[in-house]
């Protein structure tokens, strides 16, 4: 090989490599990085969570024998390929601050990749208790209209209307979570609240101004407005509830909330997805909960995602709703303050450029 040619390769070896650099220093700017080749991101293995010595053993199988095991908590969250690191964040978060964290079941709703998706919860949770549930997306199709977010948009952010569908018969109460938060208490307290006649419990924030979460269209109309005649109703936040799911079941909650997905879908009545249907049906009839179980709007609003603090008051649980969000801001070296305290749950694990030679 002459001098001149070995100088050559040289040459092409380090334009090739500097391509590659700012092509991995590119993609750190977007998640999931291994969403474009239809991978799905792989995370370390989480430790293993044992029960303390006052806890009660209990099975999931118990379920198959009895109604309503108390000593089980169960939580529902969804899982897709956008925000599976918020989600598995989530479920690490859980386990990490459970005073008995063999007695959680988690709940999946997912639409698409249901193998790969359990999968991953296998390998990154291998003791984890949890069930996958396929969530029909044709169930919501024709009754999703435009909202002021795409991401708002997405029929996976609907699951939560059908979750008594979804079930098994013997689950009487389960805590609904967002993917995009993490809990920093245990949720037996969260679990514990009395909800007495209620369906569903939440925060609930009085102060927020009601009105805007409609249009005039609605406000101006009485045949809509009424819906919240004697009830005084006040804004909460989806992402976190704790629901009866025989209450709901018995009072056929699906379908008043579908019903207001049809009257959106002609009317245009409000501008933000998922969340609206539920005032609709809920607001002014729900169980209080402290605020420090949901310190949401973290991901700022819904346009721009800008940095935003925490509400004054202790903290149970932070939220990222909104835009922004912690893992993509990370990514991005461009994170607000508190997207630091999301960061120790992230189990996501960095791809190498060497990892193939």
């Amino acid at each position: 090989m002459s001098p001149e040619f070995h100088g050559l390769l040289q040459i092409l070896f380090f334009i090739l490599l500097s391509t590659t650099t700012t092509a991995t220093a590119a993609s750190s700017t977007r998640w999931p990085a291994a969403s474009n080749s239809g991978e799905l991101p792989t995370f370390r293995e989480a430790p293993a969570f044992r029960n303390g010595v006052d806890c009660h053993k209990a099975l999931w199988s118990s379920l198959t024998r009895r109604s309503h095991e108390p000593s089980i908590i169960h939580i529902a969250m969804t899982l897709d390929t956008t925000y599976l690191r918020g989600s598995v964040a989530g479920v690490l978060s859980v386990l990490q601050h459970a005073s008995c964290p063999e007695n959680i079941v988690f709940h999946f709703l997912v639409s698409h990749r249901r193998a790969e998706l359990r999968r991953t919860i296998l390998t990154t949770f291998p003791y984890l208790n949890f069930h996958l549930y396929h969530f029909d997306t044709n169930l919501v199709k024709g009754k999703i209209s435009s909202s002021i977010r795409r991401a708002l948009d997405q029929p996976l952010n609907y699951a939560r209307i059908y979750l008594a569908d979804l079930l098994p018969s013997g689950v009487r109460r389960i805590i609904y979570f967002d993917s995009d938060l993490i809990v920093v208490d245990d949720v037996a307290k969260l679990w514990e609240i009395n909800l007495g006649n209620h369906v569903l419990g939440a925060p609930e924030y009085c102060h927020a101004n009601f009105t805007s979460y409609f249009t005039d269209k609605f406000w101006s109309n009485p045949l809509f407005s009424k819906a919240f005649q004697g009830r005084d109703p006040c804004y909460f936040n989806t992402g976190v509830m704790v629901i009866d799911v025989w209450r709901w079941r018995e009072g056929r909650y699906t379908e008043k909330l579908e019903s207001w997905m049809r009257i959106q879908k002609r009317y245009r009545i409000y501008e933000l997805g998922s969340l609206p249907p539920f005032l609709l049906v809920f607001a002014g009839d729900v169980k209080g909960v402290g605020h420090r179980w949901n310190q949401h709007g973290l991901g700022g609003d819904n346009l721009e995602g800008l940095c935003r603090d925490l509400h004054p008051g202790p903290v149970s649980l932070l939220h990222w709703s909104g835009k922004g969000k912690p893992w993509l801001r990370l990514d991005s070296r461009r994170p607000c303050r508190l997207d630091s305290l999301w960061e120790p749950y992230d189990l996501y694990r960095q791809a190498s450029m060497f990892a193939d030679m």
